[in-house]
């Protein structure tokens, strides 16, 4: 599957989504802090397992990025993708 396939696939999830806000509201979490934030905030009763694994769907589109600390794993959002759809097709061209 190419990138932008990966990408629209990731997207087309609405707990990724939902992964994505939050991340984007607090970057730098754990996966222990998404669950939590996920399951207050967005009533979103996943397992962990589970939300590991839209993560790693997320991070397989290059949308997270994780960085290890000691015991802990930070999940990151990178826009860069996105901004490369927004590139490709942008929404201001003049004729």
């Amino acid at each position: 599957m190419d990138s932008n396939a990966d990408l629209f696939k990731a997207l087309g999830d609405a707990t990724r989504r939902v992964i994505l806000d939050e991340l984007s509201a607090q970057d730098g979490q754990t996966l222990f802090e998404i669950c939590g934030r996920l399951a207050m905030k967005h009533d979103v009763a996943s397992t962990r397992q589970a939300i590991s694994q839209h993560l790693a769907v997320l991070e397989g589109a290059g949308l997270v990025h994780t960085r290890r600390q000691g015991r802990y794993k930070y999940h990151h959002l990178d826009t860069a993708p996105l901004r490369a759809i927004a590139e490709r097709w942008p929404l201001d061209r003049r004729e």
